[in-house]
């Protein structure tokens, strides 16, 4: 599983746990374990989101100063 750089250091920090895909169909399962550095990012669920739920509290939480800035890097 793929972070952008600036995400990274927050995610193994524990500050963000929770991430935003814009795939076809998962690339992950849930229950999976991940490299990530020198830690493991863990899969916990998968959850199908619209357009129309992608809040600026989710981007926030996501690791994004807005819903934009998380929309060009997913």
């Amino acid at each position: 599983m793929q972070f952008a750089r600036q995400l990274r250091d927050p995610i193994v920090r524990g500050e963000i746990t929770c991430t935003i895909r814009v795939w076809q169909r998962p690339r992950v399962k849930e229950g999976g374990r991940y490299k990530l550095g020198t830690g493991y990012v863990c899969v916990e669920r998968i959850l199908e989101i619209g357009w129309d739920d992608i809040t600026p509290d989710l981007a926030k939480r996501s690791g994004f100063s807005s819903v934009p800035d998380l929309l060009k890097t997913a």
